[in-house]
């Protein structure tokens, strides 16, 4: 039982690391504060991909009562580990994002127009803001044939597990 217990002490060590390190990168003043707006790069460059709703939901847990526009490291180090422990806001499989892709391709092309792009990505499920949609087309659409082949595109941005 010792085993098991030294084992996920090492392992929340190990993430408590990965999170000061990336938390340090954006303290700029080294007070232990961030820009509550740098949370979202934080999360997702410790390998989680939270959707729009649920990073709010996370910024709300981890801000103080009175909001300052700052995050205290000693009140995300706790919310953080516990997402990293859990798993939780895990990557979208490649395969997943393919058949995704697959269904709005319903001519089987292989390839969305820009528009058609344009179109799902702000009219459909969680709608892209202006500034999410042009990030995306700018890594996403070739500028030769305007439009993205999804195939490249998803193994583009697929994270490496490892």
């Amino acid at each position: 039982m010792a085993d098991e217990k030294d084992r996920e002490e090492i392992i929340v060590a190990e993430f408590h690391k990965k999170i000061k390190e990336a938390f340090e990168v954006f303290d700029h003043e080294s007070n232990n504060t961030v820009d509550v707006r740098e949370i979202g790069t934080i999360i997702r460059s410790l390998g989680c991909c939270p959707t729009e709703g649920e990073l709010h939901d996370l910024i709300a847990e981890v801000e103080e009562e009175e909001p300052t526009g700052y995050i205290r490291f000693e009140k995300f180090l706790p919310v953080m580990t516990e997402i990293l422990l859990e798993r939780r806001y895990r990557p979208i499989p490649e395969d997943v994002l393919l058949r995704a892709f697959e269904v709005l391709d319903s001519a089987k092309r292989g390839f969305l127009t820009r528009d058609e792009l344009i179109k799902y990505m702000t009219e459909e499920g969680e709608p892209f803001s202006q500034e999410e949609m042009e990030e995306m087309l700018s890594a996403a659409i070739d500028p030769e044939s305007n439009s993205i082949h999804y195939k490249d595109y998803i193994t583009m941005m697929v994270i490496d597990e490892n």
